[in-house]
């Protein structure tokens, strides 16, 4: 765990810097349009490139160092961050243009993300897996307490290009770590068929193993109707509170801590044997906090809600990850956990592309009217700014429970993994 917790420390700094940015800059698309659909195209824009990359990435990682790939991810990152602070300095900065870095970032991210996942297997043991795992939602969910709150706190004081100084420096401290570790490489990947038959070969490979297969289609599920309800969390918590940063930088701040207590818990206990059976309770408490945290208007009901639900995502995201690593040689895990990747990513971006315009044009025109004969429903999430957005993320979170629910019944009859 010595190599491993080395790199995990410089991708914690790294990530802290990057949800910093991460956060002003939606801060400064809200104060610019003022629209839902601007910042959940943020998030498409971010997920788009990782779909077509995907296909490349799990070959590129199988056969290329895995170590100067994360590096490059990270290069990348820096440039386009320091790009977009210059373009910032010279008033020269457009929507699109934080839409471009998204992009980019989500493009190379992904391949930095995917040389770091298929790193773990080699360098922690098999009964290591879900604890290194839950260290890795640790880096997410640690970030998102402190991330928020500096970025909260000093953007009135530094602005835009002073967070993204911070982002940058932080970004050179993870190069350094991988500079003093050393990465063991598997044998590379043989030549044999056409170029198509080696990209495609994480998907073949999945789809004629039968506990794979159901296991890309459960967690598709589950993650496009979260990142359906997460591409509106943002604008409908700034609707609902007039824009306030702070009730938005404290409700990423209890989710940061109810993941790291969730992440904490799970390193402690190295988690269950039945790996299928936490990622599902993980899915079942998740829908159902999730739904709580829609319904409510305020933070009594938010903060509480939102660590809830955090709570689960350790346990799910581990158990799902150490169920991909142990069914999977380490030789193919890139282009394998490349094939899991393009799935999800395509329905995440789907999820994205159209969640902003059914806030913004149906769910929040609907619920405007006060007429509880117009408007049955609101009495359960108000009419209101932001009350199309909560129901939308309420039923988001019901489908997330709900798959969960059918999942673990289907298991109790037959299931691969058990």
């Amino acid at each position: 765990m010595r190599t491993f917790t080395l790199i995990w420390l410089g991708q914690l700094v790294s990530t802290v810097g990057t949800q910093m940015s991460d956060f002003a800059l939606v801060l400064l698309a809200w104060e610019t349009t003022n629209s839902a659909t601007a910042l959940a195209l943020v998030g498409f824009f971010y997920g788009l490139p990782q779909i077509p990359i995907s296909l490349f990435a799990g070959l590129w990682v199988d056969r290329f160092n895995r170590k100067q790939l994360m590096m490059l991810g990270d290069e990348i990152a820096a440039l386009s961050t320091l790009t977009i602070g210059a373009l910032y300095l010279t008033n020269s900065l457009l929507i699109w243009h934080i839409y471009l870095a998204a992009g980019i970032n989500g493009g190379f991210g992904q391949i930095q993300r995917l040389a770091y996942q298929t790193s773990v297997s080699l360098i922690v043991s098999p009964a290591q897996y879900t604890r290194a795992n839950s260290m890795n939602s640790a880096v997410h969910y640690g970030s998102s307490i402190v991330a928020p709150a500096f970025a909260g706190f000093l953007y009135p004081l530094i602005q835009l290009p002073g967070i993204l100084l911070i982002d940058l420096v932080t970004f050179g401290i993870a190069i350094t770590t991988l500079l003093f570790v050393h990465i063991p490489q598997p044998p590379p990947p043989e030549k044999s068929g056409s170029i198509i038959r080696q990209l495609t070969f994480g998907l073949r490979h999945v789809w004629t193993r039968s506990e794979l297969r159901a296991l890309i289609v459960i967690t598709a599920l589950f993650w496009f109707f979260h990142d359906l309800g997460e591409a509106i969390y943002e604008p409908m918590i700034l609707a609902r509170t007039n824009g306030d940063a702070r009730v938005l930088a404290s409700t990423a701040t209890a989710a940061g801590i109810g993941g790291v207590t969730g992440a904490t818990i799970l390193s402690a206990w190295g988690g269950p044997k039945q790996r299928i059976k936490g990622m599902l309770i993980g899915f079942m408490g998740a829908g159902l906090s999730k739904a709580v945290f829609g319904w409510g208007r305020s933070p009594l009901i938010w903060l509480p809600a939102q660590f809830c639900s955090s709570l689960n995502f350790p346990l799910l995201g581990s158990s799902e990850s150490a169920l991909w690593m142990e069914t999977t040689k380490p030789e193919i895990q890139g282009r394998v956990f490349a094939a899991n990747d393009l799935v999800i990513q395509m329905v995440s971006a789907l999820a994205a592309l159209i969640a902003g315009p059914l806030a913004d044009q149906v769910l929040e025109p609907t619920m405007r009217s006060p007429s509880m004969l117009n408007n049955p429903l609101g009495f359960i999430f108000g009419t209101g700014p932001g009350a199309g957005s909560s129901m939308l993320y309420v039923l988001c979170a019901i489908a997330m429970l709900t798959i969960g629910i059918i999942s673990s019944a289907l298991c109790q009859k037959a299931s691969p993994f058990l």
